[in-house]
């Protein structure tokens, strides 16, 4: 190449030209080998299944709602997969009462017992703190605050 040439396109104007960059999804690639591993299980898709919810020994339950599912029920293997998330047991208790086996319902029991301990332990503190405060009088409704005031 002639020098003059290149150092009039080095100190020409606009830019140089540049592939176009392939944009690789991830996303779909993972979820074509996510299908061919469930393919090799040999497991079905199921319908029509609103939400799973995943109970852990901790007390809190992994929650999917609308995800997909695969299974092989001879074979007793689920795929489950969707957006999970990890949620507490209270939060989703009324609407999970039904799902619940006994080992969990032992669980909930515990849970509750150990919330209500926990609510009576903030009350007492609570009104410990009431009885420090004797010296402000109670306001009931009827009775004149200055006069209140002026009798002690």
């Amino acid at each position: 190449m002639d020098q003059a040439k290149l150092a009039r396109m080095q100190h020409g104007k606009g830019t140089p030209r540049r592939k176009v960059k392939k944009v690789h999804k991830s996303a779909g690639t993972d979820d074509k080998k996510l299908q061919g591993a469930l393919k090799k299980l040999n497991v079905q898709p199921i319908q029509a299944i609103e939400e799973v919810n995943m109970f852990k020994t901790d007390g809190n339950v992994i929650h999917f709602s609308a995800p997909k599912v695969h299974a092989s029920v001879p074979a007793n293997t689920f795929a489950i997969y969707g957006n999970g998330e990890d949620k507490e047991l209270t939060e989703l208790v009324p609407g999970i009462l039904n799902q619940l086996g006994p080992d969990s319902l032992a669980s909930l029991r515990k849970l509750a017992e150990s919330y209500q301990s926990m609510q009576k332990e903030k009350g007492e503190d609570d009104k410990k703190d009431d009885e420090d405060d004797d010296d402000i009088p109670d306001l009931v409704a009827g009775d004149n605050f200055e006069s209140k005031a002026e009798v002690e």
